[in-house]
């Protein structure tokens, strides 16, 4: 049989108190702002650097090329009317090499006028720049075949080199184009041992067909 407690000093023994109640949750903690913001700094991070490796891997445009553009078939639009119309009928072309690099096309054309080929040829040099400007450079290297004359209304710079009864060459800047137009006497040349000699000619005043030749040709090159 179980006692009572005894009194001690004269107080009663007291029993602990026992929980019977399960404690409240606590409410969930806040998330730590500084991760938000350390999560978006990162995030802008990857952005602004995909964005700037991006924009590094994009090429810078290039010149304004002003309608020209390369071309193989060089003689074919090179069509000289106003020079076959006083130097005869055209003989076979010639076509010379053509290059298409990403800095610079070139193209180059020959042909004859005159009875069985034979009187004067001409060449032409069609240079497209795609990257450097060529106007600083063009009137000096028009200028060392020495003294020029100035042709206004073809592109933005024409010089007309004349050399009298061998013929004359001209030469036009237009933005980007160099195109250069050279008209000479065809030499004395030996066919079957005989002597054959080019028909003389009056090319005085060429400069105004050539010119008309030349503006034909620089519209075909922008189609």
């Amino acid at each position: 049989m179980i006692s009572e407690p005894e009194l001690v000093g004269g107080d009663a023994f007291e029993a602990p108190e026992v929980l019977t109640e399960t404690p409240p949750p606590r409410p969930p903690r806040a998330r730590r702002p500084w991760l938000w913001a350390l999560g978006g700094a990162v995030l802008a991070s990857a952005v602004w650097g995909g964005g700037l490796y991006a924009y590094g891997q994009q090429k810078e445009p290039g010149p304004d090329l002003g309608g020209y553009k390369p071309v193989e078939e060089l003689c074919e639009l090179a069509e000289l009317k106003a020079l076959g119309a006083i130097l005869g009928k055209r003989g076979t072309d010639g076509v010379g090499p053509v290059m298409d690099e990403p800095a610079v096309s070139e193209s180059m054309c020959s042909a004859s006028f005159g009875a069985e080929d034979i009187g004067q040829d001409l060449s032409i040099t069609y240079t497209l720049h795609k990257v450097i400007d060529p106007e600083p450079e063009f009137a000096a290297m028009a200028q060392r075949y020495g003294k020029l004359q100035k042709i206004e209304g073809v592109g933005e710079q024409a010089y007309f080199d004349d050399q009298g009864e061998q013929g004359g060459v001209l030469r036009v800047l237009d933005g980007q184009a160099e195109i250069e137009i050279q008209l000479y006497r065809q030499g004395d040349y030996e066919v079957d041992g005989k002597l054959i000699s080019a028909p003389p000619i009056d090319l005085t005043g060429v400069d105004v067909p050539m010119t008309q030749d030349m503006l034909a040709l620089m519209a075909a090159l922008k189609k």
